[in-house]
């Protein structure tokens, strides 16, 4: 149902600077503690975080539908911030954040191959620029130059194929469902996963002990797992219920300039390539989101 629609917009502002400052506590993280020791980390943080509203709404849950409530934890988390992690051992922060940007694109074709959601021939220039873009920043170096393919880039672009089959799938599958139900469930499914790994093959807890550095990084990846895994998907959860699922996908428009303003103000450094991909890929995005789709006949 399509309802308060100035709440909606204020809901997708502040997770918009919450996701848009995940990249900078990502690379804060990395400075301690291995990119699987990241990842792992993040979701054992949020699935702790909402064990109490899990285990509560873990009883009410439609059993017939669990295997629904762990790929949206497997795709909305557990993937992803594995992927995340990795690629920015070799991509700022900044670039990072843009190519995030993807998800509303990669919403639309997945609307269109899996649930067989015609679009208008706009949306499709739409999804052509955006890609242009997105091959200008994977590929752009130093002084301007296409240096050539940084490979690590194509991971972010996979964790964004994540995130906008998990956003199809929530709209699809559990959009009855309350935001925090949805929320709290994927992660108490996928936490214990994250838990075996961190703990089971990572030497975590001895760095942690032990090695200066990790402690504070410890923290910025629990900041990370709180508040940009735990209470920001109970936001996105409750856009997407509030709107409809390109709207939601839409906050993707204003993580690129939190992302880079923290990324700029951390010295990271970026080229005039880099600001042309940016904006062909937020023109892409733009251009794809300003038409509604053509219903299935």
């Amino acid at each position: 149902m399509q309802k308060s629609p100035l709440l909606a917009w204020g809901l997708l502002l502040i997770l918009a600077f919450i996701w848009g400052s995940s990249f900078i506590l990502i690379k804060k993280g990395l400075i301690g503690l291995a990119p699987g020791e990241v990842g792992s980390l993040r979701i054992v943080a949020a699935s702790l975080f909402l064990l109490p509203f899990a285990w509560k709404r873990f009883k009410t849950i439609d059993r017939k539908k669990l295997h629904f409530y762990t790929s949206i934890g497997l795709l909305g988390s557990l993937v992803p911030a594995f992927l995340f992690a990795i690629a920015q051992t070799r991509l700022e922060s900044a670039i990072t954040g843009v190519l995030n940007g993807l998800v509303p694109i990669f919403t639309i074709l997945i609307a269109l191959l899996v649930f067989k959601q015609r679009q208008t021939p706009k949306v499709y220039l739409g999804v052509l620029i955006g890609f242009i873009g997105t091959a200008i920043l994977i590929t752009a170096g130093e002084g301007n130059s296409l240096a050539g393919i940084n490979g690590y880039a194509f991971l972010v672009v996979l964790a964004t194929i994540c995130y906008a089959s998990n956003l199809n799938l929530i709209k699809q599958k559990l959009n009855d469902v309350h935001a925090v139900t949805v929320t709290s469930v994927s992660l108490l499914l996928v936490g214990p996963l994250a838990a075996v790994y961190l703990f089971g093959f990572t030497n975590f807890w001895s760095k942690l002990m032990s090695v200066d550095g990790t402690g504070i990084a410890t923290f910025y990846i629990c900041l990370l797992g709180v508040l940009g895994t735990a209470i920001a998907l109970i936001i996105f959860n409750k856009i997407l219920q509030m709107k409809d699922a390109l709207f939601a996908s839409s906050v993707t428009y204003i993580i690129p300039v939190f992302a880079v303003i923290w990324g700029v103000l951390d010295g990271e450094q970026l080229y005039l390539l880099h600001y042309l991909g940016m904006g062909a890929v937020g023109l892409g995005v733009y251009i794809a989101n300003t038409n509604k789709a053509v219903q299935r006949k």
